[in-house]
């Protein structure tokens, strides 16, 4: 009885995670409709799943804290708008080597961008704008930040842009909101 009761749950521990796939089908990986698309090889693995970045199992479960939210078409358009505003100044800010948040910050106001301002119980009050400094990242062993800075700019509920300057460039895109982190994009999890 033990030995049948060990060579189950062996079965069971080794179908977890795997995709189930129709009778008929081959390979390939389900779009968001649940339309298979042709297989990528003759025989699709069973652990990787759409959108799985390189192939990774569970890649959408592991990272979803790092997708950003869907836009809506009108939301997209007004965040691209904004980006297009925020370009040119964070690139002429750039070009004069100054990138702290205090500046950054500073600019990003004068666009007439109105800084989040919250209560007590962090409830928001108002204001779409945030600067922050550059996240700290592990380099050579020991945790560095970098000079520059971070901007979230909440322009819809739905609708962010996203942007930073620093040292050796700065960049500026409209996404949707991240999960935990609003406008800003997290840090790698586990």
């Amino acid at each position: 009885m033990a030995a049948a009761l060990v060579a189950l749950a062996a079965v069971s521990l080794g179908a977890c995670g795997t995709e189930r796939v129709p009778t008929g089908a081959v390979g390939g990986t389900a779009t968001d409709e649940g339309n298979r698309t042709a297989p990528s090889s003759p025989v699709g693995s069973p652990y990787v799943e759409p959108g799985a970045g390189e192939g990774a199992p569970h890649y959408r479960e592991n990272n979803g804290f790092r997708i950003a939210g869907q836009m809506s078409a009108a939301s997209a358009k007004d965040a691209q708008r904004e980006a297009a505003r925020i370009e040119p100044v964070l690139k002429r800010l750039w070009q004069h080597k100054t990138w702290d948040p205090k500046t950054v910050r500073a600019a990003m106001l004068k666009l007439g961008y109105e800084e989040e301002r919250f209560d007590a119980k962090w409830k928001l009050l108002g204001g779409t704008l945030q600067v922050k400094p550059m996240d700290p990242r592990f380099e050579n062993g020991r945790e560095v930040t970098h000079e520059g800075a971070r901007v979230g700019l909440r322009v819809h509920d739905d609708a962010c842009v996203t942007a930073f300057v620093q040292k050796t460039n700065y960049q500026v895109s409209a996404n949707g909101p991240y999960p935990e982190t609003g406008c800003f994009e997290p840090q790698a999890g586990h």
